[in-house]
């Protein structure tokens, strides 16, 4: 009996010693994920230092671009030729002028003894004059703006001349002309468009530009238009850059 006793003790004693063996086995691979854990949760410290070193980045950016817008509008502002005010249109201009922030066109109408007559007048641009025959004069190729006009004039019952010109200072240059009835189609417009106004008669070419000057389109207007649209590019330029400034600071 003693020695059976005896046996039953030392198979405890290893059992507990086994058993104690795998607890601490066991135990040491459950804290091993734990640490694991711990290691990787180092890594979004780093993903948001480089997210807010990259928005230190972008606020920098943008700081810095509209201290360039606001310069630019300082410039703009201090230039004065900005506002286009009632003074600035001579008292014997004979045109309504329509002018629409935003838009790249300004409008001039007048009637004239039965006539409505409209002027569209788009944004200078500017022209340079190469002559091969000049390539080695010193002073290089001529420069001026030029303003491209759509004179159109309509009689009472619908029917119209409209000519396509160039506006240059103290010159108006036709480029052509056409014949426009009420109602007309693209391809009936086309079809009267005429000739070139290049290939007219002298006379007749003289005839169509004292007719435009008995309505108010000669050079004392488009020396005008020349002032004012130069104003209106750097007022719609300062509008640009105030809308812009405005999204950047939103």
């Amino acid at each position: 009996m003693a020695l059976a006793w005896s046996a039953v003790r030392r198979s405890a004693s290893k059992l507990a010693s086994v058993c104690g063996g795998r607890v601490r086995y066991i135990s040491s691979a459950v804290n091993r994920p734990n640490l694991a854990r711990n290691s990787s949760s180092l890594s979004p410290f780093v993903s948001r230092d480089f997210l807010y070193s990259t928005a230190i980045d972008r606020m920098s950016s943008e700081q810095t671009l509209i201290r360039v817008i606001d310069s630019e509008i300082n410039s703009a502002l201090q230039s004065g030729d900005i506002d286009v005010d009632e003074e600035m249109t001579p008292g014997s201009f004979p045109f309504k002028i329509e002018d629409n922030p935003g838009q790249q066109n300004v409008t001039l109408t007048r009637d004239y003894n039965g006539e409505h007559i409209k002027v569209v007048v788009s944004m200078p641009s500017l022209v340079t004059d190469e002559n091969d025959d000049d390539a080695e004069d010193d002073d290089g190729p001529s420069n001026e703006s030029s303003i491209p006009l759509v004179v159109t004039i309509t009689k009472k019952s619908g029917l119209s001349l409209e000519f396509s010109c160039m506006a240059f200072p103290d010159e108006i240059a036709i480029d052509a002309l056409s014949v426009k009835q009420p109602g007309d189609s693209l391809e009936d417009q086309m079809a009267n468009e005429g000739p070139d106004f290049e290939d007219l008669d002298e006379n007749l070419k003289k005839t169509f530009y004292k007719f435009l000057e008995i309505r108010g389109v000669k050079a004392s207007t488009t020396n005008f238009l020349h002032e004012y649209m130069m104003r209106k590019v750097n007022r719609e330029y300062l509008s640009w850059l105030k809308n812009v400034k405005e999204f950047m600071e939103e």
